[in-house]
């Protein structure tokens, strides 16, 4: 699915790894610049990966920090 924010075709992208869901996304800037976000975290339920995709490319579009996914915050504590 390709979603579009503020001219940027962003593409959503979860991947099952064991029991966890994978969130990544990709961008395309109006420019024509591709960039990967790469992995951005681990999640029970591929709704909430997908949803976490979608929040960490529209941040990025907007150039604004990307969240942090849960699992990512209770490793650093």
């Amino acid at each position: 699915m390709v979603l579009y924010h503020h001219g940027a075709a962003i593409q959503p992208c979860v991947t099952k790894h064991g029991k966890a869901f994978v969130a990544r996304a990709s961008i395309l800037a109006e420019d024509g610049e591709a960039t990967s976000l790469g992995n951005l975290g681990e999640f029970a339920s591929q709704e909430c990966a997908f949803a976490f995709a979608v929040r960490s490319a529209t941040a990025f579009v907007d150039g604004e920090p990307l969240p942090r996914s849960l699992f990512e915050l209770a490793q650093a504590a």
